[in-house]
């Protein structure tokens, strides 16, 4: 921001001041002044007196600075004004409770700026008053936060302009958890981009940082210090920006967040865990070193630029073992040749003969993927090691045996070292479900390189990843209220079987709970190389509907385990003799529950993949429960069990294996398509822990629209009235105000009651 012209109000900065002013910013203070005709709220939109004619907000740069638990957040908000007359804006930005000013600054000549905090109450006036006036209901999502108002500012005519906003605040924290949150707009038709940088700086070392809402990349200056930020592809992710960072303890740090739901008897939770910052010393002295067996594919297809990338990529992974882990080749087209008749150690000389062992290695003849597995699981494994395999190919099975259920088989029952199967289907012609299945077996995970997409560089990110393993293979029991374990207080917890630990891992485990009573865990594992048990015990009278994204991302990855049942029910549908895919689903019981479940899930949590996006499609009738199933299994017959390869089998493996393991929102329901094309749903709209359908101009709840047809309101409320208002309040309290945010009749179960809003119009 240009220093020139630049006009501030600075409050005193330090946790001084702060302090001191946390008591004063909950007192009420009065609008200072009328509204100017542009109204700036950077969470949601710009409100003019005409839609055309309003000012712009074209980007917002948030950077977060975290030194023990106190946040300065800096919103860097770039406006443009379309007419070409100077035209007058001012402020308005929903922050959290207990927040301060400390600074709000413009560019350009004008009046000295100022800046006041508007406690929820009369936040919620002001609120009101603008939806009000502008007819639209954007702004009551933000009903509850409190409210920062700035002074008038000038735009230029056909010009730009450039606010700074910073506030501070005290974060919470739960045990070791400490939790932050930057409310934004849920609604899909917010297409401001935002960059949000979070540096965090703590006494005690940082376990783990957390993001539910949107995806970032984190880089750790040291135990304690780290950054992270959004990223690219994060930048017109709807929805509150929430991040949590975990302490460090002894060993596994966690922390429980819970949502509770009385439909199912308690409720939902996220355990999440973090382990100790690497040292480099100490993880030198006590880390569990690793035998690495790679396996690759120099069949006639990986002619050219593949094999030279494969050569690459195998010899940086051995250069990145360290002297005394062990090592072993083993290339296959339709023979098997290991470099070693079983894994060797590392060193100077056997890295030399590994690097000749691959240049004399040619691109040509069919595919043993059978064999080639067979020979990597076969060999004892080396002493006080973990045992991981690399395994890579670019095509379907050619030679000997061939048969998909066969080759899984060898994963599941000739693996008695238990080595660990890291999987890379290279290119479109790869059987991504058998892929995927062989590394959920073993503890691993399945790797698509697209494409046009370099080898070397996705190999690497996954070696990457296996650096230091800290925890193996860890277990995580439930225990009553004797210490002993249960299976009566959760329930479908996902993942079902935890893979190991390595450096910079964090474990998120999400599941169902029953009963009021703490939650007690055991996490039973080698803690590098040594048998060690740590216990968590956890409240859940915290739980809350503000945790509604916990719900939604169990959710998700349920219907990914579900689906690839069903897709693995295909296997051997392509098989010379086979029964049909029709025959296969028809004769398998589980066919038609699954499909069920499925779609059921999608409707209640509006979480939709390729296989359902359908039910959103207007004139999709949800009432026809027959109709809809059959829909649903004709795509999972066409799609998940009968196409294994090719494009369309790939974007399947790429899609289910992200939401497998998802840990991040997908609000968009964005996902691949058959042709590998990016695509998204915006007629279902997840607000708060609700989902909503739009049917035409009416937006209708999840929780009803089965029976929309059927159902006759029991109120009908008009926008804009008491009526309404007290709606809003309630919600509000409910954490739940944001169902009201969206434009057009709404149609929801408030309590037991099925209520109608009827709306402004869809088009503001």
């Amino acid at each position: 921001m240009s220093t020139h012209h630049r006009r501030s109000l600075a409050c005193m900065p330090g946790l001084l001041f702060l302090l001191a002013a946390l008591a004063a910013a909950q007192t009420p203070v009065a609008p200072h002044h009328a509204y100017a005709p542009h109204i700036i709220v950077p969470q949601a939109r710009a409100f003019g007196p005409a839609p055309g004619a309003a000012v712009q907000i074209t980007s917002v740069d948030a950077g977060v600075v975290i030194v023990e638990q106190v946040a300065t957040t800096t919103l860097d908000i770039a406006l443009r004004n379309p007419s070409p007359q100077r035209t007058e804006a001012e402020l308005l930005v929903p922050v959290p409770a207990g927040a301060v000013i400390r600074s709000f600054a413009f560019e350009g000549s004008a009046a000295e700026p100022t800046a006041s905090v508007l406690a929820a109450d009369e936040a919620r006036r002001t609120y009101e008053s603008i939806v009000a006036r502008t007819r639209d209901p954007a702004l009551l999502e933000f009903a509850g936060c409190n409210l920062i108002r700035s002074s008038v500012f000038p735009i230029a005519g056909s010009g730009a302009q450039k606010v700074r906003l910073t506030y501070e605040q005290v974060l919470g924290r739960d045990g070791a958890r400490v939790d932050y949150e930057l409310p934004r707009s849920a609604s899909l038709e917010y297409k401001v981009p935002w960059k949000i940088a979070v540096r965090i700086k703590s006494k005690t070392p940082i376990a783990t940082v957390y993001c539910p809402s949107h995806a970032i990349e984190t880089v750790r200056a040291s135990s304690d210090v780290v950054s992270a930020r959004t990223t690219e592809g994060a930048a017109l992710e709807p929805g509150p920006f929430r991040l949590s960072y975990l302490l460090e303890s002894d060993g596994v740090s966690a922390s429980l967040l819970a949502y509770p739901d009385p439909k199912v008897g308690g409720g939902y939770f996220l355990l999440l865990a973090g382990l100790p910052a690497p040292s480099a010393a100490k993880a030198a002295a006590t880390a569990l070193r690793r035998e690495v067996t790679l396996v690759l594919d120099h069949s006639g297809s990986m002619a050219g630029s593949k094999l030279e990338q494969v050569r690459t990529a195998a010899l940086q992974i051995v250069a990145g073992l360290s002297d005394g882990e062990a090592f072993n080749i083993i290339a296959y087209n339709d023979a098997v040749t290991p470099f070693a008749p079983h894994p060797v150690l590392k060193s100077a000389e056997t890295e030399r003969q590994a690097g000749a062992f691959l240049k004399q290695l040619g691109a040509n003849s069919g595919t043993n993927i059978h064999d080639a597995l067979l020979e990597a699981l076969r060999s004892p494994p080396t002493g006080e090691m973990l045992p991981l395999v690399l395994f890579l190919t670019d095509g379907l099975p050619t030679v000997g045996q061939t048969s998909e259920v066969a080759i899984r088989k060898v994963a599941m029952d000739h693996n008695p070292a238990r080595r660990r199967i890291f999987t890379f289907g290279v290119g479109a012609d790869v059987n991504t479900p058998l892929l995927q299945r062989i590394a959920a077996e073993t503890r691993g995970t399945a790797t698509f390189v697209l494409p046009r997409e370099d080898v070397e560089v996705k190999v690497g990110q996954v070696f990457k990843g296996l650096k230091g393993p800290v925890v193996t293979d860890p277990v995580l029991e439930v225990l009553d209220e004797n210490g002993q374990p249960t299976t009566t207080r959760t329930c479908d917890l996902l993942p079902a079987r935890l893979s190991d630990l390595f450096e910079n891992d964090q474990l998120v485990v999400l599941g169902r709970y029953t009963g009021t009573k703490p939650l007690s865990f055991v996490l039973r594992g080698a803690y590098r190389g040594t048998p060690r048990t740590f216990r968590f015990r956890f409240d859940i009278d915290g739980a809350t509907t503000r945790n509604a994204f916990v719900p939604r991302l169990w959710a998700s990855r349920r219907i990914a385990v579900l689906a690839d049942a069903i897709r693995q029910m295909g296997a051997d549908a392509g098989r010379p003799g086979a029964a049909s895919v029709a025959a296969l689903a028809s004769a398998d019981p589980r066919f038609k529950e699954l499909t069920d479940e499925i779609v059921r899930l999608s409707t209640e949590f509006g979480v939709l993949t390729e296989y359902t996006a359908f039910l959103a499609r207007e004139g999709t009738d949800l009432s026809r429960r027959d109709a809809v199933l059959a829909e649903a299994g004709s795509n999972f017959q066409r799609r998940a069990m009968a196409t294994r390869s090719g494009l369309g089998g790939l974007n399947q493996g790429v899609n289910l294996g992200a939401q497998a393991n998802q840990r991040v929102l997908n609000a968009n329901n964005d996902y691949y398509d058959e042709h590998m094309n990016r695509v998204g749903i915006a007629n279902v709209q997840q607000v708060n822990d609700r989902a909503f359908f739009q049917r035409g101009s009416r937006w209708v709840d999840s929780q009803v629209v089965e029976h929309e047809h059927d159902l006759r309101p029991q109120r009908v409320i008009e926008f804009g009235s008491d009526e309404f208002r007290a709606l809003a309040a309630r919600l509000a309290a409910e954490n739940r105000q944001g169902c009201l945010a969206l434009r057009g009749e709404i149609l929801l179960r408030v309590g037991e009651e099925i209520v109608l809003v009827k709306g402004p119009p869809a088009t503001p």
